[in-house]
């Protein structure tokens, strides 16, 4: 397809700048399902001749839909369609198996440490001990259709720990072992997101280059009477995953 069939097969492809009207068939070959997760698109210099286009305007094109989300690159290895994120709703307090497992999704936890350490400064602050006050910490791989997405770092206070220590920490989450097993009645969390660099550890859980961008979410849950009992930092791949939100506007605040 050339530039000038482009521009004159589709109106809506009208008085674009061409590396638009290239990224905007490209999304519909995806979009569509002509190219499913994981295909591999053509070569820059493939699409530039298929589009009658220079290697320029092709690379803008598909950084266009990485911007999206659409496709990922690898070096040496080419532009391939990324897999549909999966995304997580925190208007309510879930948990990842909870809200992934309503969505068809099957999860796995992989468990990679669990112990009794000493709370640095911001643990024990958090979860309001002394401290050096012994807590328990415990570190999960989360699988999401058998592909892994998260790492997850708790603490708890040491009392309440042992009981989550004891459960079967692969198979559940943890929101689900405080209140069925400990009868710790949740409340409501303090959430705050950042984006980190993958550093050497949690690259190779989760599959990404040393210095890939990940989703971080620091938690903070209570129970229902305001105490904390969950600390921790949820380490999501950018690929694959994403937080959504749903907020109100105050009527007062157009006053």
């Amino acid at each position: 397809m050339s530039s000038t069939e482009l521009q004159t097969s589709r109106p809506e492809f009208a008085d674009v700048p061409l590396y638009r009207q290239i990224s905007k068939a490209l999304r519909l070959r995806i979009l569509d399902g002509d190219w499913p997760a994981g295909t591999r698109l053509p070569s820059e210099s493939e699409l530039g001749a298929q589009f009658d286009a220079s290697r320029i305007t092709v690379r803008q094109a598909i950084g266009a839909l990485q911007q999206e989300g659409l496709i990922y690159t690898r070096q040496g290895s080419g532009s391939f369609v990324s897999r549909p994120k999966a995304f997580q709703n925190v208007s309510r307090l879930q948990g990842f198996a909870e809200q992934m497992g309503s969505h068809g999704h099957e999860v796995r936890n992989r468990l990679l440490s669990l112990a009794e350490v000493a709370a640095d400064a911001r643990v024990a602050a958090r979860l309001g001990v002394a401290e050096g006050a012994t807590v328990i910490e415990i570190r999960r791989l989360r699988l999401l259709d058998r592909e892994p997405v998260s790492v997850e770092l708790t603490w708890l206070q040491q009392d309440l720990g042992l009981q989550v220590a004891r459960a079967d920490l692969e198979g559940r989450d943890i929101f689900v072992i405080l209140e069925n097993d400990c009868g710790v009645p949740l409340g409501q969390a303090e959430l705050a997101l950042d984006a980190v660099a993958a550093d050497t550890e949690l690259a190779s859980r989760l599959n990404v280059a040393r210095g890939a961008p990940l989703l971080r979410v620091e938690r903070l849950t209570h129970d229902h009477a305001g105490r904390p009992v969950d600390y921790e930092f949820l380490y999501f791949r950018g690929d694959t995953f994403q937080y959504r939100f749903k907020v109100d506007r105050d009527p007062s605040s157009a006053e």
